[in-house]
């Protein structure tokens, strides 16, 4: 069923509840960067186990893409919407009080399964109460309002944590998620649907993924796109806010905020890239959009502190966050490269792969950070030099210009099929 206008503002009031929770989960997401001191001293841990710790996010998250989807596609999103709420409340309450090191593991990987549905349920209500004239702009309302939570989401709950303690900010933040999964329980309908054409939908995504699987070139496709991600999933989503303490001597509140303005560049990111591929095409413009982000970061990780102010951070980060959207050019990618039947498992093949580069980046990071470890300590915590932060995030404009290589190489492949 599509919305029509005796609906009048029903299909909105539908569409804010997954809506919250898609914004929500950026929280959740970034929650780790804002209190990695604190979660170092409580397990006791170096970099690199706190890099696995904020790793098992995007475990839980990739893992869960394919399976949220099909079971939207069986059940409502009211139940699907509900449980991942309830699950990720629960596991942000428990990864805060448990002091068993494999626990807070398992929990930080619940609360990335349960943040899955974010998006997907989201999509999926829009799809069912808007027309399909309508969906595509209610999609981008609902990227533009579900970043308004890491815009502003990270200054106010540093800022809580600083003066609440961050086991009173995982109460409210666990409480948040209860609350918005019983008002979705309670109040978000489902118009009626052909469950026949759902249940062929989800067979369909079973057999022909194999189809995916087997091809190099969206394999390819794929790595590339894990790759590039460094500078949003590795930076922006947890060492951004300590590497700008470190190195700027800010507040984390005001890190925070900093990091905020690669959140903001996305807000407009996804427009300006499309226009370009208009003019360039996909593959010149997400090969360039690479080499801007690792230029751009080579002189942020290496250029004297003095030489870059806090206006030219917020400008640079902008042009990252405008980059960072190239990612909407992969998908378009691959679903030119394959029939229409398949488009909807493509994405989430791309989408799973590419947050699979959180854990790629966390891990890797945390592991160099070690390796460049000064001895320094402090409350028996490491205490990590700038010249650290800079050897371990290094890494990610190097892989942007492997992931930028990866893209033309794809592009000569598919010129010679042709």
């Amino acid at each position: 069923m599509f919305y029509n206008k005796q609906q009048g503002i029903l299909p909105f009031v539908m569409w804010l509840f997954p809506l919250s929770f898609f914004t929500y989960q950026f929280i959740l997401r970034l929650w780790p960067g804002l209190m990695m001191q604190q979660i170092m001293q409580q397990f006791m841990i170096d970099a690199t186990e706190f890099g696995l710790l904020a790793s098992c996010y995007y475990y839980g998250y990739a893992a869960m893409q394919i399976p949220v989807a099909m079971a939207l596609d069986r059940y409502s999103p009211r139940y699907v919407v509900f449980l991942s709420a309830l699950v990720c409340g629960i596991a942000a309450a428990t990864l805060s009080y448990t002091e068993n090191w494999y626990i807070a593991l398992i929990s930080r990987c619940c609360i990335g399964a349960g943040s899955a549905v974010g998006f997907l349920g989201t999509s999926k209500v829009v799809s069912q109460w808007f027309s399909q004239e309508q969906y595509a702009r209610m999609i981008g309302f609902t990227f533009t309002i579900g970043l308004m939570g890491a815009i502003y989401g990270g200054k106010p709950v540093s800022i809580m944590v600083m003066s609440l303690g961050w086991y009173k900010v995982s109460i409210i933040l666990s409480s948040v998620a209860v609350i918005i999964g019983i008002l979705t329980y309670l109040f978000l309908r489902a118009p009626t649907t052909d469950t026949n054409l759902t249940e062929i939908t989800a067979v369909l995504q079973i057999r022909d993924f194999r189809k995916l699987i087997n091809s190099p070139v969206m394999w390819i496709l794929a790595i590339a796109n894990l790759l590039m991600v460094g500078s949003l999933e590795g930076f922006a989503d947890v060492w951004g806010v300590p590497y700008l303490m470190t190195t700027y001597h800010i507040a984390k509140g005001d890190a925070a905020e900093l990091i905020s303005f690669i959140f903001l560049g996305m807000l407009v990111g996804g427009p300006v890239l499309a226009l370009c591929a208009k003019k360039l095409g996909n593959y010149l413009v997400i090969s360039l959009c690479g080499m801007i982000m690792a230029i751009i970061f080579a002189q942020l990780l290496w250029l004297s502190n003095s030489e870059i102010s806090l206006l030219l951070l917020r400008c640079l980060f902008v042009i990252i966050g405008i980059m960072c959207c190239y990612q909407v050019l992969i998908f378009a990618i691959g679903c030119e490269l394959v029939e229409a039947k398949l488009l909807g498992v493509t994405v989430a093949f791309l989408n799973c792969i590419n947050m699979l580069g959180g854990v790629f980046f966390h891990t890797s990071i945390g592991f160099i950070m070690d390796l460049f470890w000064t001895g320094k300590m402090q409350d028996d915590l490491r205490i990590y030099s700038v010249e650290s932060y800079s050897y371990a995030l290094s890494i990610i404009p190097l892989c942007a210009l492997i992931g930028a290589s990866m893209v033309l190489l794809v592009r000569v492949i598919i010129a010679k099929r042709k």
